[in-house]
């Protein structure tokens, strides 16, 4: 094999792990990091910090290569992901079941390389959950909330790291997680919502029907609710308050986005949610500092 039949192979399995599109490796990160700095009183272990970072851009990588292995057929009717390398052919089943065993097992060995028993414990149900996920769009009303706990699984591990032991504190996180899942996802489902219809596959989108919008907008409030008052539980103050208001001036706006149901606007209202995860966690950040 030549250099540039390699550099070929390997910028298929870059489009397959999703490396050009970092939005999704965000959405997983912030949460990760909100619960960091609360379980640390905001002071991080930062060898533990480097390795949940990188291990969230493995697990999203691999997540993201058998979402393609699961969804293979269905893409192929949808306009958006008919050209993705595995619907497309580029790459076959097999390459895309090694690559995510490859992905799966070296964010494994960065788990050992904490060496810390719960959170080697708590990586076997991380791992489940992310291999699950796609075929939940089969049976699940709403699969967006599973999925927003499988990426918010970094938070009941960091706390583990930190602290030996997972608290109420962090399930709530959690939960939070899951509601800015069903939110943001939903904004995304808003896109391919008439593909799936005519594939069959089920969505928060199809399900919540005529009130997505709604839905959307009451997920992004019990999302602010509850860090509010895991936030305000802790004695944080006006910087967090901030940092919380900023996420719903933004939310606000994606309300102004969403309202018409037009696929541009939803896509782009889905993408923007990195702002939401950074400004909540700007305000945790500042917190801790001032």
């Amino acid at each position: 094999m030549n250099w540039q039949t390699l550099k070929a192979r390997l910028d298929l399995y870059e489009k397959l792990m999703r490396l050009d599109k970092p939005i999704g490796t965000l959405l997983l990160l912030w949460p990760t990091l909100w619960a960091l700095w609360l379980s640390s009183d905001g002071r991080p272990d930062w060898m533990v910090t480097w390795v949940f970072a990188l291990g969230t851009l493995l697990m999203r990588s691999a997540g993201c290569v058998i979402n393609d292995y699961a969804d293979r057929d269905f893409d192929l009717h949808v306009e958006r992901t008919r050209e993705r390398p595995l619907t497309a052919g580029k790459v076959t089943t097999r390459e895309a079941l090694w690559l995510f065993a490859g992905l799966s097992l070296a964010s494994f060995a960065l788990v050992l390389l904490l060496g810390r028993p719960l959170v080697i414990w708590l990586s076997l149900p991380a791992l489940f959950l992310a291999a699950s996920y796609p075929f939940t769009k089969r049976f699940f009303a709403i699969p967006q909330a599973y999925l927003g706990i499988a990426f918010g699984f970094g938070i009941p591990m960091a706390y583990a790291a930190q602290l030996g032991n997972v608290p109420a504190e962090a399930w709530w996180l959690l939960l939070a997680n899951v509601f800015w899942a069903v939110a943001y996802d939903t904004e995304y489902a808003m896109v391919d919502r008439n593909d799936d219809l005519k594939i069959g596959i089920k969505t928060s989108a199809i399900t919540f029907g005529r009130f997505d919008v709604a839905a959307v907008m009451l997920c992004y409030a019990a999302t602010l609710a509850i860090i509010g008052a895991v936030g305000l539980g802790r004695g944080l103050g006006w910087p967090f308050l901030g940092g919380l208001g900023l996420a719903a001036g933004i939310m606000a706006r994606h309300y102004l986005w969403i309202r018409g149901r037009e696929r541009k606007a939803c896509f782009r209202a889905f993408r923007h949610n990195n702002w939401v995860g950074l400004a909540i966690f700007a305000g945790i950040l500042t917190a801790y500092v001032v």
